[in-house]
């Protein structure tokens, strides 16, 4: 015990703890087992297995990202973890290299985290749910503190690999509950809401997972009505230009960490659509057929309001929710009484404003001990790792501990750094040669492939 609190793990300092086991952590224990450094490691997750979004692994919907650009194939082809290794082993290679659609589906694609996770079994702790994280001085030796599932742990070294923050708008939060749910929790409540006969869905947000919720509702009871609310005209097709697709090469993140901060955020901007508030064009194009098919049916069960500012949400006394909202332009008021609202607003980056924080809530504890930007969020160096102020614990001579930020760094290193699958080879690599350089260990580096030639 430690000044009397929780039992610690008094046996060993661990070269790294891995915070949460989803993608991103899962990419690098790969990456470390490929170092021969995973002996010394351990994951925390804190759900009873590893899982990717379950709550929308929908019917129908498929990934977004070339299935090869998954945990490891860019970097070593040959890898057992790759998906076309998964394919082989799940009698499914042929199937898949005989399918016609560009993209598999994402419940494939759950399968396959799930398979490479329970591989790794041995280096994972479930049911372990990391609640505070502080840098500290022991015995001489400057270490991260983690605390989790009742227990403390200490590392040199720590990935927090967790996902950002869902992106929950003041008007939402406080009816945070059953019946309003971010898009994350959408599919085990939408079941529960068919069986307690829920008939009005409110979805809002003009995002790919938006319009893939309003199709699955309206698969679900033909009785359910649905209505839509975004800010802005309507839903927009997602840029997928191969020219732009270039954001998630290894050398756009060089060049995007390498930026001014105005100049990042103007990227940003221009960038935006290449993965926010807007859709694939098969969904835009299912939606569109339902939209017309209303019309020569008379029969109309989803409602499209663009344009659409949410200023306040109440409840009746018979328990139903009012939302009131306003035109952007018009500033036309209306209300609307609905039973259940799914709110599909993505997630929330670091920096100051609207759909942002300073940093993820599992950082409190190393807030004080942070440095940051301009912008207002924390400072992270190229290495995924964060940077701390000169007032920060420290021991001199010593290498201080490394937290990795490992997905949760789009604002300083670009778009590939949030969900999606398209870097996680790179990000996994970076970070085990960075933990390489601060961890000692006697077994030979992992050599990175050369670059290819032109």
């Amino acid at each position: 015990m430690m000044d009397g609190a929780l039992p610690l793990i008094q046996d060993r300092i661990y070269d790294v703890i891995g915070v949460g086991f989803g993608p991103s952590n899962i990419a690098l224990a790969i990456a470390l087992e490929e170092q021969g450094r995973l002996e010394n490691a351990v994951f925390l997750e804190a759900a009873p297995e590893a899982s990717w979004h379950p709550d929308m692994a929908l019917a129908g919907a498929d990934i977004q990202h070339n299935p090869l650009r998954d945990f490891v194939t860019p970097r070593n082809p040959q890898s057992i973890y790759g998906f076309l290794s998964y394919l082989k082993a799940k009698g499914r290679l042929l199937d898949f290299l005989n399918l016609e659609a560009p993209f598999p589906p994402r419940s494939e694609y759950l399968g396959y985290v799930k398979w490479v996770a329970a591989q790794f079994n041995h280096a994972v702790r479930y049911d372990s749910a990391v609640t505070a994280l502080t840098r500290e001085v022991i015995d001489g030796i400057d270490l991260i503190r983690v605390v989790a599932g009742g227990r403390e742990y200490l590392a040199r070294n720590v990935s927090i690999g967790t996902g950002r923050s869902a992106n929950i708008p003041a008007v939402f939060a406080p009816h945070m509950g059953h019946r309003v749910v971010h898009l994350t929790d959408y599919l085990s409540h939408a079941k529960a809401w068919m069986e307690e006969g829920v008939k009005h869905v409110t979805v809002v947000g003009g995002s790919q997972s938006g319009v893939e919720i309003i199709l699955d509702l309206l698969g679900r009871s033909p009785s359910v009505q649905i209505t839509s609310m975004t800010r802005s005209f309507g839903f927009k097709q997602k840029d997928l230009s191969p020219f732009t697709e270039a954001i998630y090469l290894p050398e756009f993140v060089d060049y995007f960490y390498n930026a001014s901060i105005e100049k990042q955020q103007k990227m940003t901007a221009e960038l935006w659509r290449s993965n926010y508030g807007a859709a694939d064009h098969d969904v835009i194009e299912q939606l569109d057929m339902i939209m017309y098919e209303q019309k020569v049916t008379g029969v109309e069960r989803l409602t499209l309001c663009a344009n659409t500012l949410i200023e306040d949400i109440s409840r009746t006394a018979e328990g139903r929710l009012r939302i009131t909202a306003r035109d952007a332009y018009s500033e036309e008021r209306r209300s609307q009484l609905t039973d259940a609202i799914v709110v599909a607003t993505g997630f929330r980056n670091f920096g100051s404003g609207d759909g942002r924080e300073a940093y993820h809530p599992l950082m409190r504890g190393l807030s004080q001990a942070c440095a940051y930007r301009s912008d207002g969020g924390v400072d992270v160096a190229r290495d995924y790792s964060l940077k701390f102020a000169d007032h920060a614990p420290a021991v001199p001579g010593q290498e201080p501990p490394k937290v990795f930020l490992n997905g949760l760094c789009e604002a300083t290193h670009g778009f590939g750094d949030a969900g999606s699958f398209s870097l996680l080879w790179l990000r996994s690599t970076v970070i085990t040669e960075a933990l390489a350089g601060a961890v000692p260990c006697a077994a030979p580096a992992f050599a990175p492939f050369e670059k290819e030639e032109a």
